[in-house]
């Protein structure tokens, strides 16, 4: 009898440690099967009350959706991938925050990787995404081709690409005008009163490249010449090295006999270097050289002094990208591809305040 009693108590306990099936929540609420699989499809059939009746047992009962199963039934694996070229970047960590929170509501989780500003890891990188069959993958990309993107077109997985995007590749696009961003600093710089302004430039992507456009525009617009030398790159290897890249390239521009009295920089960790080197060399920011960045970074408010930056508002580009990758991922045939501009604006601090001349 011992020996029976012990062995019921460890069927009791296998059963009380098994993970909670569908079949068990229905049992217990006196419904269907169907109706609780409705309920975890989110259709439309079934009512609020029954809806929100079984999502809190299900709570209770710390059921666990088998998404290996749920794949199987549907096609669908409730994962959307992805891919920044540096983590490190806040620029980034806030896009992806609200990226995950956007997604979250929606039964989905999000898988994010590095690139490293490397094209080819990249490409195993989103090859990893595709063997794990995401619904969908936003990318902030490194290549120099398009080649990569006609792949995943071949596996049919619907893509975003954000704050970066590629000239003849008619693709999903989030980001900012970076034109814009380009005459936006630039004209306050010379609003300012600085007329020797100097760039400090990102690697060859379209960010780059479009606020260095938007630059000259700005000074053209002014009147005012681009001085030779006074436009210089932080390299190829891109966000990752912005604050050294900034550092070095305001040391060559300082060597200058026409010393710039005002720079915009690519992004802010560029443009922190850039003040490390003014304040270094003993010269005083705004009086002497002000600066501009962009990306409005958290922690630009908290400097030795406050930078003046260019809000990208990087949690509605992660908002907005994830909705579209959403609507891509439930889209019935082809899709027209959609491109969503965030309006960029500036926010001005004391990097900038000087006295007008």
């Amino acid at each position: 009898m011992k020996h029976s009693s012990s062995g019921k108590d460890e069927e009791k306990k296998a059963r009380k440690s098994a993970p909670v099936r569908l079949k068990d929540i229905a049992r217990d609420m006196g419904l269907s099967t169907v109706t609780i699989s409705k309920v975890l499809r989110g259709h439309s059939d079934i009512g609020e009350e029954t809806r929100k009746r079984v999502l809190k047992r299900m709570k209770e009962m710390h059921y666990q959706p088998n998404f290996a199963a749920r794949a199987l039934i549907t096609g669908k694996t409730w994962t959307i991938g992805l891919v920044v070229p540096d983590l490190l970047h806040p620029f980034f960590a806030q896009v992806a925050k609200s990226i995950s929170a956007e997604i979250r509501g929606q039964g989905y989780c999000l898988m994010i990787t590095s690139s490293e500003e490397d094209p080819e890891l990249e490409q195993q990188e989103i090859d990893q995404l595709l063997a794990r069959r995401v619904d969908a993958l936003l990318i902030a990309s490194a290549q120099w081709t398009v080649e990569s993107f006609r792949r995943i077109e071949e596996r049919k997985i619907p893509y975003v690409l954000i704050d970066r995007k590629f000239a003849g590749l008619g693709a999903n696009f989030v980001g900012v005008d970076d034109e814009l961003v380009g005459i936006l600093a630039t004209n306050h710089l010379i609003e300012r009163g600085c007329r020797r302004i100097a760039h400090i430039r990102g690697p060859e992507t379209s960010t780059a490249l479009g606020r260095a456009e938007g630059y000259r525009r700005a000074l053209a617009e002014h009147s005012l010449p681009a001085i030779p030398g006074h436009i210089l790159s932080i390299g190829s290897s891109g966000d990752d090295r912005g604050e050294p890249g900034g550092f070095e390239a305001t040391r060559k521009l300082l060597a200058f006999k026409a010393r710039p009295d005002g720079i915009f920089c690519f992004n802010d960790p560029v443009a922190l270097g850039a003040m490390r080197a003014i304040l270094g060399a003993g010269l005083r920011i705004p009086q002497d050289i002000a600066v501009v960045g962009c990306g409005n970074v958290l922690y630009s408010d908290f400097l030795r002094v406050p930078l003046t930056s260019v809000d990208q508002d990087s949690s509605a580009i992660g908002k907005r990208a994830a909705a579209l990758a959403l609507s891509l991922v439930g889209a019935k045939g082809t899709v027209r591809p959609k491109t969503e501009l965030v309006v960029p604006r500036l926010i001005v601090r004391e990097s900038t305040l000087r006295n007008q001349k």
